[in-house]
C-alpha cells in the first residue's frame, strides 16, 4: 500500500527550510550557524510578516510580539528577563530572598549597596570594619548598574577613592580568588531558560574560563589587566598574545580543560559544580514567575568566581552574553552552543509549513497540563560535568537540517498559570521618592535628544532604565493564555527533555520540584527541596557536625 505523506502535503513542501529573522546588530555567528543548518533568512520584501520560525534580537521584544506568537515561531527573549541582568535589580531580588528564606542558601553573593540610595548604610558598614581591632580593611568593588564588559569598574580600599557619577553598586571585592599560575580567573556559564512558568532550566556543560592577563596583585588595584577577566579589556593588554606560563596565549580555556587541570592536581570538582547549579536555580527563583509567555527562551551568561577555598560566588548575570569570536576557543564553544540551542528549540517538520491550519484542523486553545504519567523526573542531584546518567536525546551529528517525522496536527497548549510577580522587589517609600527625584522624566518626543547625554557606551545596553517601562507588560498580559504546546516537552511523557546536546536539565531536579513548579511557582516548596538537595551534597563530616 502506498504511504501517504503527513497531512497529504506535497513532497516538495516537506523539504521547505526553516526561516530565521535577525534584528540589526544580531551576532554574526547566529546567521552563520543557521545557514550551516540549511535555514534561510527572512526577507520582509518577499515574505509575510509571520513567515519565519526564529526571531533573534539583542533587545527585548514588545508585548505585542509575545501576544501574537505562532505555534511554529520562537523568540530569543522572555518578557522581563532584565529583572536579574541589571546589577541593582539582581541585588534587590537576592536581598529579598535572603530576608524571606534565610541567608544560609543565599550567601553566594557579597552584600551589595546601591548608590547613592544606600550611601549611609555603606558608610556605616565601612566605618564598622575600619574600627574593628586586628581586622584588615576590606577591599571594595564599584560597578555601574547598567554597563557591561568591565566598563566603569573601580576597585578601592580607601573610601576617598570612591567616585561615581551614575547609579552604581558597591560590594566587597573577593580578594582571595582561585589563581592558576598567579592569574585570576572566572567562569562564563551559559544557562538557557525555556520557561519561567513552569520553571525549566538548562545549563550548558561546556563554557569559558576567562583569565586576567597579568598576575593578581592587591598592591595595584588600578591595574585592570590583573583584576578584571573581561576579554573586551584584556585583548588590548600587552600580555594578551604572549605565552603565559601555565595559561598559554590569549586569556581563555574551556570548562573541559579546567576540569582536567583540577583533576590532575587531585581536586574532586563534583561538589563545586553542584554548588554552581544551586546558585543558578536560586538566582532564577528570585524572579519567578515572570509573565506567562509561550514559545520563547532566554540565554543568560552567569559569571561565577571561585575563591581559594573552592567556594563559588555569583558576580553577575548577563543579558545577551557575548557571542563574538575573539579566539579559536570562542569559536569551539559558541558555535556548538548555538547548534545545541536550535536542537533545544525542538522544531518539528510541521513547523516548516508556517501555517495556522493543518489538514483542516485549527490550532486553538485547550488546557493541557503537564502530564503526571510516564517516568518521573530524575531524583539525582544535578551535577554539571558528572551527570552522565541522564538520558541523551537524539541530536544531529552534522550541521545539516534534520526534520523530524510529522506527527499530525499541531497539539495545543494550555494555560499553565495566570499568576504573575511584581516587576521589581518591594521598595520603601523613601527609596521610591529618592529614585523618582534622581530619575529625569523623559517625554517620548525628547528621547532621541536625551540619548545623546547618556554615559559613553550606555546606548548599546538593552538594560537602560529609560527603556524598561517600554517593555513592561500591559494589564491584559497578566490574563494572557498560552496557545501553543510547550516546545521543550518530550513527546513521550510530556516532561522537559533531560538532555539536549550539551544542555543538561537542572530544574526541575526531582518529582517534588516538578510538582511545585507546575501550576505557578511554589517558591517555598522549591526552597525546601533545595535544602534537602544541599544536605545530600554536603560531605558526611559536615552533616554530622
Amino acid at each position: 500500500m502506498e504511504m501517504m505523506m503527513a497531512d497529504d502535503y506535497d513532497t516538495r513542501d516537506i523539504l521547505r527550510p526553516l526561516v530565521f529573522r535577525l534584528h540589526e546588530n544580531a551576532p554574526a555567528i547566529v546567521r552563520e550557524v543557521l545557514l550551516e543548518r540549511g535555514w534561510t533568512e527572512f526577507d520582509k520584501k518577499e515574505q509575510d510578516d509571520a513567515d519565519w520560525n526564529l526571531y533573534w534580537r539583542n533587545s527585548p521584544f514588545r508585548m505585542t510580539d509575545h501576544h501574537g506568537i505562532k505555534p511554529w515561531q520562537r523568540l530569543n527573549h522572555y518578557p522581563e528577563a532584565v529583572r536579574i541582568t541589571r546589577k541593582d535589580y539582581l541585588a534587590r531580588h537576592l536581598k529579598r530572598m535572603k530576608g524571606a528564606y534565610g541567608s544560609a542558601l543565599y550567601k553566594f553573593s557579597p552584600v551589595a549597596f546601591i548608590m547613592p540610595n544606600d550611601y549611609v548604610k555603606f558608610i556605616a558598614e565601612y566605618s564598622k570594619e575600619r574600627q574593628s581591632v586586628g581586622r584588615r580593611p576590606s577591599y571594595w568593588i564599584c560597578k555601574p548598574v547598567d554597563l557591561s564588559r568591565g566598563r566603569g569598574i573601580l576597585i578601592f580600599q580607601d573610601i576617598k577613592d570612591l567616585v561615581y557619577d551614575c547609579t552604581v553598586i558597591v560590594q566587597k571585592y573577593i580578594s582571595n580568588p582561585l589563581l592558576i599560575s598567579g592569574y585570576k580567573l572566572d567562569l562564563r556559564l551559559y544557562v538557557c531558560v525555556t520557561s519561567f512558568c513552569p520553571l525549566t532550566i538548562y545549563i550548558y556543560e561546556e563554557g569559558l574560563v576567562r583569565f586576567a592577563t597579568e598576575k593578581f596583585d592587591l598592591g595595584s588595584l588600578d591595574n585592570v589587566y590583573a583584576h578584571l577577566t573581561n576579554t573586551s579589556i584584556n585583548k588590548y593588554g600587552a600580555s594578551y598574545k604572549k605565552y603565559k606560563e601555565g595559561i598559554g596565549c590569549g586569556c581563555k580555556w574551556t570548562f573541559s580543560k579546567f576540569r582536567s587541570y583540577l583533576r590532575i592536581f587531585g581536586v574532586d570538582d563534583t561538589l563545586l559544580w553542584q554548588k554552581i547549579n544551586n546558585i543558578v536555580i536560586l538566582t532564577l527563583l528570585a524572579v519567578t514567575p515572570l509573565p506567562v509567555a509561550s514559545n520563547c527562551f532566554e540565554l543568560f551568561g552567569f559569571d561565577i568566581l571561585i575563591d581559594d577555598k573552592f567556594k563559588p560566588w555569583l558576580l553577575e548575570v548577563n543579558y545577551n552574553p557575548a557571542l563574538c569570536l575573539d579566539c579559536s576557543i570562542d569559536d569551539t564553544v559558541k558555535r556548538k552552543l548555538l547548534h545545541d540551542i536550535v536542537e533545544l528549540l525542538n522544531y518539528k517538520q510541521i513547523d516548516t509549513f508556517r501555517q495556522n491550519q493543518v489538514a483542516g484542523s485549527k490550532a486553538g486553545r485547550r488546557r493541557v497540563p503537564w502530564s503526571t504519567a510516564g517516568k518521573s523526573a530524575s531524583r539525582e542531584a544535578p551535577g554539571l560535568p558528572t551527570s552522565r546518567k541522564m538520558a541523551k536525546c537524539t541530536s544531529a551529528a552534522s550541521v545539516q537540517p534534520v526534520l523530524q517525522a510529522a506527527r499530525g496536527s499541531i497539539r495545543k497548549v494550555a494555560t499553565l498559570t495566570k499568576k504573575t510577580a511584581r516587576a521589581h522587589p518591594r521598595k520603601t517609600l523613601t527609596s521610591q521618592l529618592r529614585e523618582r527625584m534622581n530619575t529625569p522624566k523623559i517625554p517620548s518626543q525628547a528621547k532621541p535628544e536625551a540619548k545623546k547625554k547618556q554615559l559613553p557606551g550606555a546606548e548599546h545596553s538593552p538594560r537602560r532604565s529609560a527603556q524598561l517601562s517600554h517593555w513592561l507588560p500591559t494589564p491584559d498580559f497578566c490574563n494572557y493564555e498560552l496557545t501553543t504546546r510547550p516546545y521543550f516537552l518530550s513527546d513521550k511523557d510530556q516532561r522537559p527533555i533531560p538532555r539536549v546536546g550539551d544542555f543538561i536539565l537542572i530544574f526541575p531536579f526531582s518529582e517534588a520540584a516538578l510538582q511545585a513548579s507546575r501550576d505557578g511557582t511554589d517558591v517555598k516548596s522549591i526552597i525546601k527541596e533545595i535544602n534537602k538537595l544541599v544536605s545530600q551534597q554536603l560531605p558526611s563530616k559536615q552533616q554530622n557536625r
